[in-house]
């Protein structure tokens, strides 16, 4: 019999039914709450297991890249051990770093060098060091008479050698010339690339900010005078000592090349000795030119050797208020001819040593004259070696 809605209404809304539909909610409920917590937990998971893939990739990165092994020149610059062992990026590092091997271009090295702080003071107690710049082929036969003469005097000193690519000096790990060799390029005489080792030497040296005078030397080169006396003179110095001067003869104005007009004139021309002694400021400068030293690079080829025109002309044109306009290294030309005269064993004497640390002369000096013109000489055979030791106490007083 059918019934009627009222009846189904009633029915609907039983005990039995509210009951029935209560523990249905319920189990969905639950089961949408497990299938939450599933997939929270899925979720956490699967993350922790992404992270450790990237932290595993990134590891092997580092392993693979950053702690892998460098080459020859990686290795000798500066390693994460030795970056360990001596912070790089420590003041002590930036002021005076103790690796000379780089891996810098000429360019990235130039403008490195090239940099100038603004503010005066110095954030430490800088005490001026002059740098002794070497260019050499290979071996230093007067190297034991320089160690000598270096000797008690750690604090006040820097060398810089510019040698044959590869070469290392052969000296024990107390010598003060131990591990001082720069990245160098290959040289020719007569031409560019002499300047360019001058330019490298420099730049190096520059790198040192105690570094306040640049002296350049070759393998031939002696110092006739002590260091404290040499590092007196050229500390005290309100010049620096580039020979610069007007040759009118072939030799001079005969190597001038026209087309250096008009930045460069003939009457601006000037000669000199390549082996000059500079403060920090001029080297600065002369690192920093790329205007005029890429004319000399043009323009200035053999018969015309920029080692002997590049500095004295640009120091001539721009700053010759601060130049001496002398060499402090001596050398005899008496001979003629493309070289200047050597001496060997034979030419050793008190009386030779002793003319050239005073012959008579006097030559200008801050404000005054003084007698004393020439610190350093040249040229000299590895055969003067030993009795040019023989005479460190009673000449040269070392």
């Amino acid at each position: 019999m059918a019934r009627s809605k009222g009846e189904r209404d009633d029915q609907e809304k039983s005990p039995g039914s509210i009951t029935k539909d209560s523990t249905i909610g319920l189990s969905r409920l639950i089961s949408v709450l497990i299938i939450f917590v599933v997939g929270v937990v899925i979720g956490l998971t699967s993350s922790s297991h992404i992270n450790r893939y990237f932290s595993l990739q990134a590891g092997q990165f580092y392993n693979n890249y950053a702690l892998a092994p460098m080459s020859d020149t990686s290795v000798r610059n500066c390693t994460i051990v030795n970056c360990e062992r001596e912070d790089c990026l420590s003041m002590e590092s930036f002021l005076h770093p103790k690796n000379l091997t780089h891996s810098m271009s000429d360019n990235e090295l130039f403008w490195r060098a090239s940099m100038v702080p603004k503010k005066e003071e110095y954030p430490y107690s800088r005490v001026p060091k002059v740098a002794f710049m070497f260019l050499t082929r290979g071996p230093l036969p007067m190297l034991p008479l320089w160690e000598r003469f270096f000797e008690g005097h750690g604090k006040l000193f820097s060398i810089y050698v510019h040698a044959l690519p590869g070469y290392e000096l052969d000296v024990s790990s107390t010598s003060p010339f131990y591990r001082r060799e720069i990245p160098s390029q290959h040289v020719e005489w007569g031409t560019v690339s002499l300047a360019d080792a001058e330019r490298r030497l420099l730049s190096n040296a520059l790198l040192d900010f105690s570094n306040e005078r640049f002296v350049l030397l070759s393998e031939s080169c002696i110092p006739v005078y002590d260091f404290s006396t040499v590092y007196k003179y050229l500390i005290g110095s309100a010049h620096s000592f580039v020979q610069s001067y007007d040759d009118p003869s072939r030799y001079g104005r005969g190597r001038y090349s026209r087309w250096m007009r008009p930045d460069i004139r003939l009457s601006d021309w000037r000669k000199g000795s390549q082996w000059f002694e500079i403060n920090r400021n001029l080297a600065t400068i002369i690192v920093s030119d790329t205007k005029y030293y890429t004319i000399f690079r043009r323009y200035c080829k053999p018969a015309c050797y920029p080692d002997e025109h590049y500095l004295p002309t640009f120091l001539h044109m721009f700053y010759g208020s601060l130049n001496a306009n002398r060499t402090v290294t001596w050398v005899d030309w008496s001979l003629g001819g493309p070289h200047p005269a050597t001496f060997d064993k034979a030419n050793i004497t008190e009386s030779f040593i002793q003319s050239i640390r005073n012959n008579g002369t006097q030559c200008s000096y801050n404000l005054g004259e003084t007698p004393v013109c020439y610190l350093f000489a040249r040229k000299f055979a590895p055969s003067a070696l030993e009795p040019l030791l023989n005479l460190t106490k009673s000449i040269m007083k070392f």
